[in-house]
């Protein structure tokens, strides 16, 4: 009996320590965890302010259980901070989703821009140069009759030149040989606008040109005028018809690859285009066989 009491005496001090060792540790676990759950939170609130996230329901705030074990209160805050964490890895992955997007789009559009810059620089390179001027017929003596002074109060030696059209005049009748398929008169008209140098309508005259080279199938030289009107105005009002014209004229070039590329570029800078311009593209798109 007293080997017994003595053994109990001896074992009660080691078990006393354990029981509260054991408390601590599942103390500290409820704190480490309640901490988890502060800091996503501050995370999350970071992210609703940046992105817009959908509102999660609050958290169960602390002892809103009062007397439940304190294992029930384990595992309630376990389950909180796994749905706090599955959330900012939505959240997280969204983001990532938008910035790929986002960085594919602007590679795809630079991509189009530098093949069209570098086609338009073949296409110029190879375009045909304008046959030299003919020579100048040599002077001839003038005829007795030339030789000879005027009659006194004889009509004058010449009329008056002619004078020279405006440039809006010289578009506008250019315009209008181009609607009646006079594509060498249109190309006359475009060429004295773009030969009066610093004309505000010399954009004009470079569509009107390459709109007669077209008619004429000079596929190249029409290639080459669309590709110049569209590099001096890229954002202007009349920059998705240059380029769908400098498009048709590579299809029919046989250049398949590069017209597309043209025509895709079209739908990337303008994709609200509708009406004849539509269907303009729509018909090259068919014609270079784009997907």
């Amino acid at each position: 009996m007293r080997r017994a009491l003595a053994a109990l005496l001896l074992a009660t001090p080691l078990l006393l320590p354990g029981s509260q060792a054991w408390a601590q540790a599942e103390s500290r676990e409820g704190i480490y965890l309640q901490n988890q759950i502060l800091q996503l939170r501050q995370e999350l609130d970071q992210l609703r302010r940046g992105g817009g996230a959908a509102a999660i329901p609050a958290p169960m705030p602390r002892g809103a259980a009062p007397g439940a074990p304190q294992g029930e209160l384990v595992g309630a805050l376990l389950d909180r901070v796994s749905t706090l964490e599955e959330e900012t890895r939505r959240l997280r992955g969204r983001l990532d989703q938008a910035e790929y997007q986002n960085r594919t789009l602007m590679q795809q559009v630079e991509k189009l821009q530098g093949d069209l810059d570098y086609r338009l620089q073949q296409v110029e390179g190879g375009a045909p140069r304008s046959a030299p001027a003919a020579a100048a017929p040599p002077p001839r003596s003038p005829s007795p009759a030339q030789s000879l002074p005027p009659v006194a109060g004889g009509a004058a030696a010449s009329a008056p030149a002619a004078a020279a059209r405006t440039p809006e005049r010289a578009l506008a009748e250019g315009q209008a040989a181009l609607s009646r398929r006079d594509y060498a008169a249109a190309e006359a008209a475009a060429k004295e606008v773009l030969a009066a140098r610093g004309s505000p309508r010399s954009y004009d005259a470079r569509l009107l040109l390459a709109d007669a080279e077209y008619g004429q199938r000079n596929w190249q030289d029409a290639a080459v005028a669309y590709g110049e009107a569209y590099k001096a105005n890229q954002k202007g009002s009349r920059a998705a018809e240059a380029l769908i014209g400098f498009g048709s004229a590579l299809a029919n070039l046989n250049q398949k690859r590069e017209a597309c590329d043209a025509f895709a570029l079209v739908q990337s800078e303008h994709p609200q285009l509708r009406g004849p311009l539509k269907e303009r593209l729509e018909a090259g798109r068919q014609r270079a066989g784009c997907r």
